[in-house]
């Protein structure tokens, strides 16, 4: 099955449930030619599309569109949440110029390499919009979600973009979390990271949303293994059992679902950003999806109205911009687990689709110099300004 959305400001979506690369690839280049884009982001399920089948199909079929994108858990597509897709979002070249790059070996590469990287972009893209007025810049990374170096790219790509604000999001595996693939210049790799910088007369906001608060209960990591994001120890008591006993359960019902519901936050300039635990080894530590480190301090966090929370980010984007045309948004795919467990997730796409939220569920997610868990993060658009829509003869 196949649908395509079009948006005011010019980005066409294209969504395919059915595992046939060729075909879509061959749609994605002829709705490509339509619309003028010269820029296309990839979004795909590995149990429904194989990345070196789609990757190779897209080179066949398109191989003047410069294509990023990366496998996920899960996907917002313009019929709202969902699974098993493949979603291919396309920017017309009048109103978006993008530079990209691929970054190899995230874990070992240093601070020079990716400021160097990004001055080369912000260079590129300063050339190739030289003459073209009214333009804003943002930056979007996609990231492996199973490399464990979010946090440094991160922290590295805010830093050498200065005033340029950055969002994005870490790769999944439907949840697996066993490999997770990109797919940039042309190839499928993992352990890379992809860094883009985009300009447009169209205007945009971007943000991030959660729905957690803190509570009074409060850890002290005591052991860990900050390579490897496990802790064994919180308040020198075994991590399981601590975290287990503040829940009120027990180890043997600590699964993914609780995990979801129950994430905790830590403090960093005056406000919480969750970090979600990811699963529990034989050994009883806990495993995280975010940075952990002895010494930081975890609080529990109680969740609040995840739909209600979320309309009233979007609300405010809408006065903000004067109304939203449609959002690019990295979904945190235990926010859906959550979600499912509350029995909310019908709202949460129902009002997806009212927003016209178009994104993935990610492994993490960035927000400036964040990396965040258990967070929508993403750029909304507005419609573009009067003066860009003008017949074609008169521009």
């Amino acid at each position: 099955m196949y649908s395509r959305a079009e948006y005011a400001c010019g980005i066409t979506v294209l969504t395919s449930s059915e595992a046939d690369a060729e075909a879509f690839a061959v749609k994605i280049a002829d709705e490509a030619r339509r619309a003028g884009a010269g820029f296309a982001y990839l979004f795909f399920s590995m149990q429904t599309f194989d990345a070196h089948l789609l990757n190779a199909a897209m080179l066949k079929h398109a191989p003047g569109l410069e294509v990023v994108g990366c496998s996920t858990s899960g996907e917002i597509t313009p019929e709202g949440i969902g699974e098993g897709h493949a979603m291919a979002i396309l920017l017309p070249a009048k109103n978006f110029t993008v530079a990209a790059a691929t970054i190899e070996n995230i874990t070992a590469a240093g601070m020079d390499t990716i400021v160097e990287e990004v001055d080369r972009l912000r260079r590129q893209l300063a050339e190739n919009t030289r003459g073209k007025t009214g333009q804003e810049r943002f930056a979007m990374c996609l990231i492996d979600g199973m490399s464990f170096a979010e946090e440094k790219i991160t922290a590295a790509l805010h830093w050498a973009l200065d005033d340029i604000p950055l969002i994005g999001g870490s790769a999944g595996d439907d949840l697996k979390f066993e490999h997770t693939v990109l797919i940039s210049d042309g190839k499928v790799s993992d352990g890379t990271a992809i860094i883009m910088l985009v300009s447009t007369d169209v205007p945009f906001s971007i943000f991030k949303t959660d729905n957690f608060i803190p509570t009074d209960a409060k850890f002290v990591v005591t052991a860990s293994d900050p390579d490897k994001r496990t802790v064994s120890e919180l308040n020198a008591s075994a991590a399981a059992l601590e975290y287990a006993s503040a829940v009120g359960k027990n180890i043997a019902e600590l699964t993914q679902n609780g995990f979801a519901s129950h994430p905790v936050v830590v403090k960093v300039g005056g406000e919480f950003y969750c970090r979600a635990v990811r699963g529990i080894l034989d050994d009883g530590s806990l495993v995280f999806a975010c940075a952990i480190d002895d010494g930081v301090v975890l609080t529990l966090a109680e969740a609040r109205g995840m739909v209600e929370t979320t309309r009233t980010k979007f609300e405010e984007i809408e006065e903000r911009l004067g109304g939203i045309d449609m959002v690019f948004g990295f979904d945190c795919a235990y926010r859906r687990v959550d979600a499912e467990n509350r029995q909310v997730i019908r709202k949460m796409s129902e009002l997806y689709q009212q927003h016209h939220v178009i994104g993935f569920g990610t492994f993490g997610e960035q927000y400036q110099s964040m990396h965040l868990n258990q967070t929508l993060t993403g750029i909304a658009f507005g419609r573009r300004p009067k003066e860009s829509v003008l017949p074609a003869a008169a521009e």
